[in-house]
């Protein structure tokens, strides 16, 4: 997970470079192919059953929000701090929990409504500018890029009930490689060797960031696990400061304080709570 962490931290910061000469549809499109390339075996094995779904439709509403969730972070990621958007990429926690209530129809008690609000307080600290002004537009953009991320995660917790994980990585890798492909003709400008380079390192770095991901909740306990992945703004701050000379103002620390002790008691919360359940489903047995 602590490596996870960073090669996430990486991935954003590569991103960031590429954004200063290339637009975000082709960073897009080139991370997609990337990542293509190098599940493609894993993918043609199956074929073409892979792509039998019970659920087509929310395999539609995942590329979407997938891609959304992409453009909008990657849009912000140019604009601001790396530790800014890292840090307001954190409210995914509470934006998990309040799809889970809307589409799950989970409940949820006070205290993690409290933690939730208080949450968003934090990610609401980051993301205003200083002076008072409004929320920017990038700042706006970050905050919907975690919504748009929060779904997603939701979607694949109810897809995983009915398709195989094959069929939903296939879906997501055709789906945005396919809806990245016209706005990157549009805007394409053709990258030189380094910045060839920078995608094909965007591509593999996003992958093994991912297979890290999924091995640390493959071999630990999700709660145990998780929070590890706030290191996430540690190695964000370096990055920032070595490759971009930029250090994050004191209202970002505060924030992500607030914003990380928060989603570590809802975390905590749900865990709770899903354990009193097993526990009265074997009280009743």
């Amino acid at each position: 997970m602590l490596i996870a962490a960073g090669l996430f931290a990486a991935m954003v910061a590569m991103i960031k470079a590429a954004g200063e000469t290339l637009h975000v549809t082709e960073i897009l499109f080139f991370r997609q192919l990337f990542m293509i390339m190098l599940v493609l075996p894993v993918i043609a094995r199956g074929f073409p059953e892979v792509l039998t779904t019970a659920r087509f439709d929310l395999q539609l509403v995942r590329i979407a929000s997938a891609l959304t969730a992409m453009l909008l972070s990657f849009t912000a990621v140019f604009h601001l701090p790396l530790a800014d958007v890292i840090t307001i990429g954190f409210a995914k926690t509470f934006f998990i929990t309040i799809f889970a209530i809307v589409i799950l129809s989970e409940t949820v008690g006070i205290r993690r409504w409290s933690a939730m609000a208080v949450g968003f307080a934090g990610v609401l600290i980051v993301a205003s500018p200083e002076g008072g002004e409004s929320l920017n537009i990038y700042g706006l953009m970050a905050i919907a890029g975690a919504a748009a991320a929060a779904l997603v995660m939701v979607i694949i917790r109810m897809l995983t009930r009915t398709d195989k994980p094959v069929t939903i990585l296939t879906y997501q890798a055709i789906g945005i490689g396919l809806l990245t492909l016209p706005p990157t003709i549009w805007f394409w400008k053709t990258p030189t060797l380094e910045e060839l380079l920078l995608l094909i390192a965007i591509g593999g770095v996003s992958l093994l960031g991912q297979m890290s991901n999924i091995y640390a909740f493959r071999a630990g306990e999700a709660s145990a696990i998780a929070p590890l992945d706030y290191l996430r703004l540690f190695y964000a701050t370096i990055f920032g400061l070595v490759w971009f000379n930029e250090w994050p103002e004191p209202k970002v620390f505060i924030g992500a304080a607030i914003i990380i002790g928060a989603a570590l008691y809802t975390m905590r919360r749900e865990l709770q709570v899903a354990r009193e359940k097993q526990k009265a489903i074997k009280d009743d047995k």
